[in-house]
C-alpha cells in the first residue's frame, strides 16, 4: 500500500525535502530571516505550501524563482527532490550569468599558500592602521 502525500505540507519540511538546505532547522533560519518569499513577501516556517506556489529562495547569494510542482514530508534522492519544483528558465539564466560574474571578478585574485608570519602580520597591521588616519 502507497502513502498518500499530503496536499500542503510546511514550508521548512518542503524546503529541506526538496534539497534547497541541508537540514530543516537551516530552512527553517532562512525562513525567519526572510530569504524564501510568495509574490515578496517573507512566509513564516509554518506556512503551509501547495503545488502551485511560486517561491523566490535566495540561497548563498543566488536567486532561485521557482513553481512547486508537488508536496513531500520525506526527503529523498536528489533526483526525487528536483521533481518536486520546477525553475523558471529567466531566473536559471539569470542565476547562471551572475555565478559566471563572480567566477571573472575573482579570476585574478590568487589566495596565499600559507598564513602570512610575523613580518607580514605586521605590514597588514600597518596597512590597516593608514585607513584609521
Amino acid at each position: 500500500m502507497k502513502a498518500e502525500s499530503p496536499p500542503e505540507v510546511r514550508a521548512d519540511v518542503w524546503l529541506w525535502a526538496a534539497r534547497f538546505y541541508k537540514t530543516r532547522s537551516l530552512a527553517k533560519q532562512m525562513l525567519v530571516g526572510g530569504k524564501v518569499q510568495i509574490a515578496g513577501q517573507a512566509i513564516k516556517p509554518s506556512r503551509m505550501l501547495r503545488a502551485g506556489d511560486v517561491l523566490t529562495v535566495n540561497r548563498a547569494s543566488e536567486m532561485y524563482e521557482i513553481t512547486v510542482l508537488a508536496v513531500s514530508e520525506m526527503r529523498g534522492p536528489a533526483a526525487k527532490a528536483q521533481m518536486l519544483y520546477r525553475e523558471e528558465d529567466a531566473s536559471r539564466i539569470k542565476r547562471e550569468s551572475e555565478r559566471e560574474m563572480r567566477r571573472l571578478a575573482n579570476a585574478g585574485y590568487k589566495a596565499p599558500l600559507t598564513k602570512p608570519d610575523k613580518r607580514a602580520r605586521r605590514l597588514i597591521q600597518a596597512l590597516g592602521d593608514l585607513d584609521a588616519l
